[in-house]
């Protein structure tokens, strides 16, 4: 039988997979340098990823920080049973919610949310208008995000954002594909519901309050600007939250 031949992409990722590897080992045994490797080949999205929980440069920071300085004073309790970047997470989203949770003081979809400026930043590439119409569609949307519950905040943030396939973001929620599969569906609705309403009436709906059901709009929904409008294929949700993420 003859052996089946690997794709540049499959052999590129399995060459940093063996060269993570390589590195988690060394610093378990010390190697200062090694783990410094891995905060430069992590932090970027470490820091995406704390941005997108708490709203909050600084919180983004005090997070990323927090994260790798827990990772390296617990890297010889890391077994390998997971890769070493779903294990980093971990500790990031925990320290971020607990963040989020202890301050209490992001306020959702305000138009200064750096999330909403850095993606009206990337998006709206110098047109005035433009970035007026971005800057409201991404307020409603980091609105509607920021009312999700934790779980499901999660579980978007780790697929939409950041990328990762249900199987990698089951492995760091500790929890099964299908789960992660429904808790996207259950985002899905639960912000479409938080856009409707938003959308009629911003002032409306609070930050934190809970989605009502869709089958009772308060009122009748005005259309929705374009970069929410549904369409057939991907879901332009999905798409939208994904240019959320931040370059940075």
């Amino acid at each position: 039988m003859s052996r089946v031949e690997a794709s540049p992409e499959a052999d590129a990722k399995e060459a940093r997979a063996r060269e993570a590897e390589g590195l988690v080992e060394a610093a378990r045994h010390g190697d200062v340098r090694a783990f410094d490797a891995l905060v430069r080949r992590y932090r970027h999205r470490i820091f995406a990823l704390a941005l997108h929980m708490t709203g909050s440069r600084s919180d983004a920071d005090d997070v990323t920080q927090d994260a790798f300085l827990r990772a390296h004073r617990n890297i010889h309790r890391f077994e390998g049973r997971s890769e070493f970047f779903t294990w980093l997470y971990r500790i990031a989203l925990n320290r971020a919610l607990n963040v989020r949770r202890d301050r209490e003081r992001h306020r959702g979809g305000d138009i200064d949310d750096p999330r909403v400026v850095v993606a009206v930043a990337v998006d709206a590439a110098g047109n005035p208008h433009l970035a007026g119409e971005l800057r409201e569609t991404y307020s409603h949307l980091v609105r509607a995000f920021d009312r999700l519950s934790p779980l499901l905040r999660t579980t978007v943030a780790l697929t939409m954002m950041q990328g990762l396939s249900y199987p990698e973001a089951a492995v760091v929620l500790e929890t099964t594909e299908g789960t992660v599969a429904w808790r996207i569906h259950e985002a899905r609705r639960q912000m479409r519901v938080a856009l409707d309403a938003s959308l009629a009436d911003p002032k409306a709906v609070a930050p934190g309050a809970p989605a009502e059901p869709a089958a009772t709009p308060r009122r009748a929904v005005r259309p929705r600007p374009p970069s929410v409008e549904p369409v057939e294929g991907p879901s332009v949700l999905e798409m939208a939250l994904a240019l959320l993420a931040p370059t940075v």
